[in-house]
């Protein structure tokens, strides 16, 4: 049985203060914890005996502050540059022909395949030749009843011009004869033309190719009359092979080109696609027009092409590339090299020191990806032609193998396999 002394600090807590005895402990208890958490050693701490903080060797919280910028380098070497002028044009047929009849008539067939080459003087359609044929022949009959007449006409001539002779009739009856004869050589002579004209119009109820092309779509079908009168013609032949192309060039470019024509020296002209991918054809300067377009201050130039293999093809559009010179063993630099700035163009050039040093660059002709290099780099050089949007001027770079990329911004592991790029 406990002794009323030893029960007796129990119950003098009051009824509050036990209460809030249970808060109290628990506030202390989570207090020390997060002390704890605070000010604890870091595990690489304790475990290198606290040479370095966490991350301090490797800079920054992704360890890689202090490594070389991974870069792709080319060297700069001497080289060939095209030296040519850029321009817009549009592919021309060297000859075009709407086919038209000659004659009317009714459309008996069609001779020729749409789209197909045609040659020249090959038969395209036929007309109902019958009405011309009649024709001929009643031409052809008026000619022999007035020839028949000049003759007999020339027969009485002869014989009165013997009796006159025995002065047996009169001089102006042999002059009524003379005339009459010239008057049927004249009748004869317009029948001849006649029936020569009806020859003529027969000959247009088969119409053939004009010039040796493709042909394009016929406008109207066998059985229907047709009109020379008509507009639209049968059908539209191109000549495609040879082929021209019509471009413009500003008239300060005019004296480069016109130096090479009075020097007898030909112009190549290239034809590109419309995305500058693909050189579609490779042809010569043909022409140079005879005046300035003063709206435009340009003139125009023709280009002829072959086109062998219909590359090209009639009012295509074409990026033409007319080369004017090519410099030959010009220091080059990669124009993926180049970066643009408030002072102009500059490369990133490697130093000794394993950096770069932006480099400001004059540059002159650009040709295939390659830029001829007037002043700032010299043959040796090596510049950054992947990896500039990580350089600054003076970084540290690590030359790459642009092989050893698998995928967009990874790279193969190398070195001891931790992942990272080796030094």
């Amino acid at each position: 049985m406990s002794s009323p002394s030893a029960s007796a600090p129990s119950s003098s807590l009051s009824p509050k203060k036990r209460r809030l005895w249970p808060w109290l402990l628990s506030v202390a208890v989570i207090g020390g914890g997060a002390w704890y958490a605070t000010h604890r050693p870091a595990p690489d701490a304790a475990a290198e005996g606290g040479g370095k903080q966490a991350g301090g060797a490797r800079g920054g919280p992704n360890g890689r502050g202090d490594r070389p910028t991974p870069v792709t380098l080319a060297e700069i070497k001497p080289g060939d540059i095209r030296v040519t002028l850029p321009a817009l044009g549009n592919v021309v047929p060297r000859n075009q022909v709407t086919v038209r009849s000659r004659v009317d008539g009714q459309l008996l067939a069609l001779k020729f395949t749409e789209g197909q080459p045609v040659k020249a003087g090959e038969l395209l359609a036929q007309i109902d030749p019958e009405p011309f044929k009649a024709t001929l022949e009643q031409a052809r009959g008026q000619l022999a009843r007035d020839a028949a007449l000049l003759k007999n006409a020339k027969i009485d001539l002869d014989r009165y011009k013997g009796l006159l002779a025995q002065d047996s009739i009169a001089r102006q009856q042999v002059d009524t004869q003379e005339a009459l004869v010239r008057q049927y050589q004249g009748t004869v002579q317009a029948d001849e033309g006649t029936v020569k004209s009806a020859e003529l119009q027969l000959s247009y109820t088969k119409i053939t190719a004009p010039i040796a092309g493709r042909a394009g779509l016929r406008t109207v079908d066998p059985g229907n009359m047709i009109k020379a009168s008509d507009t639209a013609g049968l059908v539209t032949i191109a000549q495609v092979s040879p082929i021209t192309a019509v471009f413009s060039v500003p008239e300060d470019r005019l004296p480069a080109v016109m130096q090479r024509v009075r020097d007898g020296k030909g112009l190549k002209v290239e034809a590109w696609d419309r995305e500058m991918k693909v050189r579609l054809a490779t042809g010569d300067l043909l022409a140079v027009d005879s005046q300035i377009d003063t709206t435009t201050g340009t003139v125009k130039l023709k280009a002829v092409f072959a086109n062998k293999d219909g590359s090209l093809f009639p009012n295509q559009f074409v990026n033409v590339r007319m080369l004017l010179d090519t410099l030959t063993g010009v220091v080059t630099v990669p124009t993926a090299a180049v970066q643009q700035g408030a002072k102009g163009s500059y490369v990133y050039r490697l130093g000794a020191d394993s950096k770069v040093a932006a480099v400001p660059v004059k540059l002159g002709a650009v040709d295939a990806g390659m830029a001829a290099v007037d002043e700032g780099l010299a043959a040796g050089d090596k510049v950054v032609v992947d990896g500039l949007d990580k350089l600054k001027d003076g970084a540290q770079v690590e030359a790459i193998d642009p092989k050893a990329v698998t995928a967009p911004g990874r790279e193969k592991k190398r070195g001891n396999g931790s992942g990272r790029p080796g030094h």
